[in-house]
């Protein structure tokens, strides 16, 4: 099949690509053009790129018609983050390829009620933030499209995506790079509550696994989101101790309230851990596993550590000791 995927040069396209190509689809990968890929491969040889703002060719009402020009029999989307963008682009295919596929985010749930989440139960409450809301409200605008005759459609919700050229979502619910100077020397972690709150990470590779699968087994992705993560979760307590042990350390755990968070934090830092460590979400893939053969390789420690040990040879991560 010709496959189109929309965002190909970023971190999921990155690993999706490859896997299309090797998979013997023809992909044409549509990007702005002003940055690589995050892994490189002879696949890339293969790869027919198209240079495209999203952005100003949605001002301007070109960006569907851009889509439909490149005679795609499946088009996946990985950038898009609002009901607008998602419905114009389905009006303009609509009856033009035979399955769109879109890159939704658990984010569209809210804090968790009972666990593990899966996609039909009303096991969360509704997003609060604008994101989530957004993403939310295309996964039911698609549902939509599919269940009324229109276009076949698929959404794919994945965790805390990470991977080399990630920077992790840390034990503490943000992207705080002091966060690993401290455990990587084994201080004690100032937590806001129990350290019970969980977080659920992804590799990348993992979610380009369930895209390919998804487009393998389209009959049985028809109309269906997906939840996409690792086989587990980890709680702040448990990260903290695994991550700081890569360190040859055992980082302790101070519970802190809200309000002596924010203190020792910057207000976005603290609003990005609230947004996280409130949801405390852990998420079931029995869907994807039965209907798509989805089987993640990475347990969310693994996964985080490749990040990680990235940042670090790169020299993006202040740490006071060596990886074990």
């Amino acid at each position: 099949m010709r496959i189109l995927v929309i965002g190909g040069s970023g971190h999921i396209g990155s690993y999706l690509v490859p896997r299309l190509v090797r998979a013997g689809h023809q992909v044409v990968s549509m990007s702005r053009g002003q940055a690589g890929p995050y892994t490189d491969g002879p696949e890339w040889g293969e790869v027919i790129p198209v240079a495209v703002d999203r952005g100003a060719a949605e001002a301007d009402g070109s960006f569907g018609r851009t889509v439909l020009a490149q005679r795609a029999d499946v088009v996946i989307d990985l950038i898009c983050f609002t009901e607008e963008s998602a419905a114009a682009l389905v009006t303009a295919l609509r009856g033009g390829v035979d399955h769109l596929l879109h890159c939704g985010s658990v984010w569209r749930y809210g804090a968790s009620r009972k666990l593990p989440i899966t996609e039909d139960s009303a096991c969360t409450d509704e997003p609060h933030d604008e994101y989530g809301i957004h993403k939310a409200r295309i996964a039911d605008l698609l549902k939509r499209e599919n269940g009324n005759g229109g276009l076949i459609t698929t959404s794919i919700h994945p965790g805390h995506i990470v991977g080399p050229g990630w920077h992790p979502i840390g034990p503490v619910g943000n992207v705080d790079e002091t966060l690993w100077t401290a455990l990587s020397s084994g201080r004690t972690i100032d937590v806001p509550g129990s350290g019970t709150e969980t977080l659920h990470h992804v590799h990348a590779d993992d979610v380009a696994q369930a895209f390919e699968r998804a487009v393998a087994n389209r009959d049985a992705a028809a109309g269906e989101d997906f939840n996409i993560v690792a086989p587990t979760a980890l709680n702040v307590r448990g990260y903290i101790q695994i991550a700081s042990g890569w360190f040859g350390h055992a980082s302790a755990l101070r519970s802190v309230s809200w309000d002596r968070f924010r203190e020792l934090t910057t207000p976005e830092h603290a609003d990005v851990s609230r947004s996280h460590l409130e949801r405390s979400q852990v998420f079931s893939i029995e869907k994807a596993r039965a209907r798509l053969g989805y089987e993640p390789r990475y347990e969310p420690e693994a996964a985080i550590l490749e990040s990680v040990r990235w940042l670090i040879e790169q020299n993006r991560l202040p740490v006071r000791a060596p990886l074990r």
